[in-house]
């Protein structure tokens, strides 16, 4: 049975005093959360603290990105070493925000792919369509392109660490609106898509979070789908009473 997940992203948010608060709220409101692997992804300043605070409780700290160097002369980037050194084993790769704001392609997730892999860190790979591929019907073609050159050259065996994590782009912030139906049909293409590539055991096995802002108010709709097995979650994660409700609604 694949992995239930709901991964909180807090971005650019929350300074040590509000991340110790937040995680604190979190521990109290998730302790009966059984069924749900949680993760959520502070920034990199407060990764240590959560590590430290969470250390007693099921949920799982992430990172927001790697570097895809092992070490070198990088100012203000960080390696996988740093973060296994601190106790952190998952990082996001290839957000829409980093793609869009920092120029990640799909060549340089990839090498980031094989970093991440080469050290056993367990990996949410992000991809989606913006909306003008949606609008001129090219999002699959987009998002099966984007899997093949960021994720598709692994070994099988490395399928064990991925976690995939479809982003609507043109559903965030634009005021339009991907219904449960659109993500249920996104996340059978991205199954079938794997089948394909792989085999069915390694579709049936992977988690495809649906990461198209899910709120309280929406997450049970999209989560009842057959092939949508969590989200990534984004503003609602800053708050402890929607990041729960949306945690329970699995």
């Amino acid at each position: 049975m694949r992995k239930k997940i709901v991964a909180g992203n807090w971005k650019m948010n929350k300074n040590l005093a509000e991340t110790k608060t937040l995680l604190l709220e979190l521990k109290t409101k998730l302790s009966n959360v059984s069924q749900t692997e949680i993760m959520v992804a502070p920034a990199f300043t407060n990764l240590s603290n959560a590590v430290d605070i969470l250390k007693d409780s099921s949920i799982t700290v992430a990172a927001q990105n790697i570097h895809q160097a092992e070490n070198g002369a990088y100012t203000g980037e960080i390696s996988v070493d740093m973060l296994k050194s601190i106790g952190v084993e998952t990082v996001i790769l290839g957000h829409s925000e980093r793609r869009a704001y920092f120029g990640e392609t799909d060549e340089l997730l990839a090498s980031k792919v094989n970093t991440a892999l080469k050290h056993d860190m367990t990996i949410i790979f992000c991809f989606g369509e913006e909306l003008e591929d949606r609008k001129n019907n090219n999002h699959f073609l987009v998002v099966e392109n984007q899997l093949k050159k960021g994720v598709f050259h692994i070994a099988e065996e490395n399928w064990k660490n991925v976690i995939l994590a479809y982003e609507p782009v043109w559903a965030i912030g634009t005021g339009e609106t991907a219904s449960p139906e659109q993500a249920q049909e996104m996340h059978a293409f991205i199954r079938k898509t794997i089948v394909n590539a792989f085999n069915e055991k390694v579709a049936d096995k992977v988690s495809i979070l649906y990461g198209g802002s899910v709120k309280p108010d929406n997450a049970e709709e999209i989560f009842a789908n057959p092939d949508v097995d969590g989200g990534l979650i984004g503003g609602a994660a800053l708050d402890a009473e929607s990041f729960a409700v949306i945690a329970n609604a699995i």
